[in-house]
């Protein structure tokens, strides 16, 4: 794994002319080199990194998951998360372009986006569930993009930091905006997650698995669907109102009704099937989501 700390260690590994400023840059993607096959196997940058490109005959992993740059998308990554590019063989050429974004954390000190950039639910989202924009979407970030370039090239003075700050700050609620739109707009296919949850948790609780293993995290869940947490939530979130934690705690529970008004088990037999060590847990979640004890809950059936 090759380690790159600073953007203009970044443009020299590229093979890039030095950046016009050392803690933020624009590339045009048309410009750097096709990749070999002696590139390293993984990469880990020190600094924030948003792209949006169209790219031939290279294939990217980001943790588990693979994707190619066929179409053009956005892709958000944060320092320190790990990623590797491949070459790939393809029968036709095509021209790559689109542009890359490197903004290092030392940018934003003492300036608010500083505090609440990770907020953005975005950078925990894998390569594989990148941001497919139109083309009235594209132009105005392209158009952003091309106000941080101009900014940042000009003769830099005390509003030249700010109006860039601005600039970024933009990109990135129109982003944010995207995503959530993304998640309405992919109707078909967001809807067939849901399908595969709503199947992967029925079947979780229908066999031993709750007694064996307890509740499944959202890790768990989110991994069996092979998304990231935070986009399973934010998907979950815009379509039901409810994250992932939630959306299990109210299969159980249902669960938990269902044993409740249809079987003569004791609750703490309930309570024990449904992966819980202690029935003073299971009381309590009850209580808290059905504002009434399972004991009270079982009562109201006689």
């Amino acid at each position: 794994m090759k380690h790159i700390k600073t953007i203009s260690e970044f443009h020299q590994f590229r093979e890039l002319p030095k950046p016009e400023h050392p803690l933020i840059s624009v590339i045009d993607v048309a410009s750097v080199k096709q990749l070999t096959s002696d590139e390293p196997t993984a990469l880990l940058l020190d600094f924030y990194v948003i792209a949006m490109k169209k790219v031939s005959g290279a294939k990217m992993k980001y943790g588990q998951h693979q994707f190619d740059f066929d179409e053009g998308i956005m892709s958000f990554m944060a320092p320190n998360q790990v990623f590797s590019v491949t070459p790939v063989k393809i029968e036709e050429k095509i021209e790559n372009s689109g542009w890359v974004l490197n903004i290092h954390p030392d940018f934003l000190w003492n300036t608010p986006l500083s505090g609440k950039i990770n907020q953005y639910d975005f950078w925990d989202y894998s390569v594989n569930e990148a941001l497919f924009l139109s083309e009235k979407e594209e132009a105005t970030i392209n158009s952003i993009i091309s106000n941080i370039q101009q900014e940042y090239r000009s003769n830099i003075d005390k509003f030249s930091k700010q109006i860039i700050i601005s600039q970024i700050e933009s990109l990135l609620s129109y982003a944010d905006r995207f995503y959530h739109r993304q998640f309405i707009t992919r109707e078909k296919h967001n809807h067939q997650i849901l399908d595969r949850l709503e199947t992967l948790v029925n079947d979780y609780f229908n066999n031993t698995d709750l007694i064996n293993k307890g509740l499944p995290s959202v890790g768990f869940i989110a991994g069996a669907l092979n998304l990231s947490p935070k986009y399973l939530s934010s998907l979950l979130k815009t379509l039901t109102g409810q994250n992932t934690q939630q959306y299990i705690h109210e299969k159980l529970i249902a669960k938990a009704k269902e044993k409740l008004s249809a079987t003569d088990l004791s609750i703490s037999e309930i309570a024990y099937q449904l992966g819980f060590e202690h029935l003073q847990s299971f009381s309590k979640l009850f209580k808290t989501k059905t504002k009434l004890s399972p004991l009270e809950f079982r009562q109201s059936f006689n």
